[in-house]
């Protein structure tokens, strides 16, 4: 979560970008993803240089080649064709420059430079920084945006994602491009529960800033270190495992550069409307995890037939269920976030994806999170769908937990508290046996399929969920008449005594 300072810090570069007259906010964090990423990439070469130097080795594969020249393949100028040393685009360097040789530098070369970085024509990165554009207008802006982000720690954090988090956060409260916000917590909650492998097929069809896909990788090399350096499986990695489609190529743009910063060269990465006939996708992925936009309705005319066959809806949060269910291969799972209507939602399209669900696939959980996990941007109630393909059923056992707490205070304000259920979740999840003891009044439970079958597939937890009530005893009318009777004695003897007091006379009447 980003913290207070982080926020201040962020809010002047913000500010700095708005008084040069850069006032859209997916501008402001297209030319502030640009800045941080020159950062990142020098920050990184810096560790390896210094790890190298411990173990007394050489840096392997460098973006800034020593004592070289970079010479941009696009170079029109002879000024340009005579190349620039590659220090000379490293942030530490230019950071000292003075104000117009620093903007210099970076309009011309550094910004190229990371437009061009060696990753191949073909690769998911260079395919949408081609038609990146540098707007930081001029040399005074470019400065003290560049001192506010080298005012910023990013060696212990994920950075892009801490700017994501707050700068997409400030988005959605102006009504723009929020639909990009997933909290970071939540995804890896999802990630820690889906446990990705170097074997999976990755796909996020609605992946805004990737953050889906970056954990994914993060997960894979905190748990497969092996598998990033061994020949195919390493080559897997960096190029096929990762898919994702969104319909901004700004963000498709911040995604690439966000997963190259991962190490993620050449991911599977496409400007596509996941609903329409363009996506012809089926039977191609292993593991889906999605937050896909549920705030509207498409035109029918545009959308695939095929998902339709599953849900004849023009409502996106039931047409990406079926597009999921679509694009997994047999045995592939998903785990997708969907408004709290998906699960009791009363038409024939909500009735009919969730027997889909149920009836023809294996509908493994569903854990409904509190309505203030997405504030301040947003209020909706949602939950999480978890199940595997197989086209010929398999639910035995549905697995419900009420999520209450994750670790933030469901206000505006989202601060740090104690309470958090995400552990356990997790945790439960993964034991699914060691459930079948727990009572319907407790905060995870299963439950039968036929019992949700006879609830004509309502998947609300509610509708399951035992209340558990005290039982509270009442006192027989008898002894209500008695309490009432004292008390209007005690009242009418206290009366007369005021009385008494009033007129001058003693309690016994005598004056």
């Amino acid at each position: 979560m980003v913290t207070g300072e982080i926020k201040n810090k962020i809010d002047q570069i913000w500010d700095t970008f708005f008084v040069a007259g850069i006032t859209n906010p997916i501008t402001v964090l297209e030319q502030m993803t640009y800045i941080f990423f020159m950062k990142m990439l020098d920050d990184k070469q810096l560790q390896e240089e210094e790890n190298a130097r411990d173990w007394d080795s050489e840096v392997q594969n460098p973006t800034f080649l020593e004592g070289q020249l970079w010479v941009n393949p696009d170079a029109v100028s002879d000024e340009e064709r005579a190349g620039v040393p590659y220090e000379n685009l490293r942030w530490h360097v230019f950071k000292n420059f003075g104000a117009d040789n620093m903007f210099k530098i970076v309009r011309q070369s550094v910004f190229e430079f990371i437009k061009h970085i060696g990753t191949g024509e073909e690769s998911a990165y260079s395919r949408y920084m081609k038609s990146a554009i540098f707007l930081i207008p001029n040399a005074r802006t470019l400065a003290k945006v560049i001192d506010g982000v080298d005012a910023l720690d990013m060696n212990n954090r994920d950075a892009m994602g801490d700017v994501y988090e707050y700068i997409l956060g400030k988005m959605a409260a102006s009504g723009t491009n929020g639909q990009f916000r997933t909290p970071r917590h939540i995804i890896r909650m999802i990630v820690e529960m889906m446990k990705p492998t170097p074997q999976d097929y990755i796909c996020d069809p609605a992946m805004g800033s990737a953050g889906f896909l970056v954990e994914a990788v993060k997960y894979i090399k905190e748990n497969y270190e092996t598998a990033m350096y061994v020949g195919e499986a390493a080559h897997h990695i960096k190029t096929s495992m990762i898919n994702g489609y969104d319909t901004d190529q700004t963000m498709l743009r911040i995604g690439a550069m966000n997963l190259l910063l991962h190490d993620i060269s050449a991911p599977e990465l496409a400007w596509r409307d996941s609903l329409s006939e363009q996506n012809d996708d089926q039977s191609c992925y292993t593991l889906i995890m999605a937050n896909p936009p549920f705030a509207g309705s498409l035109d029918k005319g545009n959308v695939n037939k095929n998902i339709l066959a599953y849900a004849n809806t023009s409502k996106t949060e039931l047409l990406f269920l079926a597009q999921f269910v679509r694009s997994l291969e047999l045995g592939g799972r998903c785990a997708s976030i969907v408004p709290d209507g998906v699960l009791f939602g009363t038409s024939k399209a909500h009735v009919a994806i969730r027997k889909e669900i149920v009836d023809h696939q294996q509908l493994r959980a569903v854990i409904s999170m509190p309505s203030g996990v997405f504030k301040p941007y947003a209020g909706v109630s949602t939950a999480v769908l978890v199940f595997t393909k197989t086209n010929c059923g398999g639910t035995d056992k549905v697995w419900f937990y009420d999520m209450k707490a994750d670790g933030f205070s469901l206000d505006d304000k989202r601060s740090e508290i104690k309470d958090n259920d995400i552990p356990d979740i997790v945790n439960r999840f993964h034991n699914l046996k060691g459930e079948e003891s727990r009572s319907r009044k407790e905060q995870s439970f299963l439950v039968p399929v036929e019992e949700i079958r006879n609830n004509d597939y309502d998947l609300s937890i509610n509708k399951y969920k035992e209340i558990e009530r005290e039982k509270v005893v009442y006192d027989s009318v008898e002894t209500l008449l008695a309490r009432l009777n004292k008390s209007e004695t005690e009242y009418v003897k206290g009366y007369r005594q005021l009385v008494s007091m009033l007129e001058g006379k003693t309690p016994d009447g005598q004056g």
